[in-house]
């Protein structure tokens, strides 16, 4: 069993904007605090082995400047990577799939015995249709973000027998997991109204973002696929 209305506010979610190389570009940050220390959540989240186990497999010349290829996803180049030094780490990465490219930054914050893990993914406005933008919000990608760290929660704390990526696939097609869903898109469409989006567009995304997790006819984006690769739309 997934505390679904625990885990959904454990979450905190910004949407805003920046410039990729002077090009506008918007930005989607997700933070949640992980009752572990952080080497263990370093280790959870650079390790093969163990992103395998509640992401999705991962293969490539792991190390600064190598490339990465996620299993059926998208695939990329390792920019920077700072190991735990004191209470700090990072890393950040490109994200390329189907031509286009966006860039994702994962940051870690020791706190004693638990640790702030943040994502950040900037994808620049022209690289995003505007007809997908406009239909779905940044629920598209957010709700599967929101899958990714549901994921890193339910490993963290029960690493031997917390769910597989496989797992998670039919457990997101369960009332349970559509529950999930329909939260973390309504909970992006709020982040959404806080940078500025009028009430009634952010609540209509909101509505077209849950119908394609769903499978609803209508809401694919004509055959489009919303989530532009998300790794956490695949593995959940």
């Amino acid at each position: 069993m997934v505390d679904v209305q625990a885990q959904l506010g454990a979450v905190e979610r910004t949407v805003g904007s920046t410039e990729v190389d002077g090009a506008p570009a918007r930005v989607q940050s997700l933070a949640q605090r992980y009752p572990s220390p952080i080497d263990d959540v370093w280790s959870a989240v650079t390790d093969p082995a163990r992103i395998a186990r509640w992401f999705l497999p991962v293969s490539g010349d792991l190390r600064l400047g190598g490339r990465y290829q996620t299993e059926g996803n998208a695939g990329g180049e390792i920019l920077e990577c700072d190991p735990p030094a004191g209470d700090r780490a990072r890393y950040r990465v490109t994200w390329e799939f189907g031509g286009g490219m966006s860039w994702l930054e994962v940051r870690l914050t020791g706190e004693g015995d638990s640790t702030r893990f943040e994502l950040e993914h900037v994808a620049r406005e022209a690289d995003v249709p505007a007809e997908m933008w406009e239909t779905f919000g940044p629920g598209a990608t957010g709700v599967g973000w929101d899958g990714g760290l549901l994921g890193l929660a339910l490993h963290l704390s029960a690493p031997d027998t917390a769910m597989t990526p496989e797992q998670g696939q039919a457990w997101a097609l369960s009332d349970e997991g559509m529950a999930f869903n329909r939260g973390a898109a309504d909970a992006w469409a709020e982040a959404s109204i806080l940078a500025g989006t009028d009430r009634e567009t952010a609540r209509r995304q909101a509505a077209a973002t849950f119908g394609f997790y769903a499978g609803e006819p209508g809401t694919s984006g004509e055959g489009a696929d919303p989530t532009g690769g998300d790794p956490a739309h695949a593995a959940r």
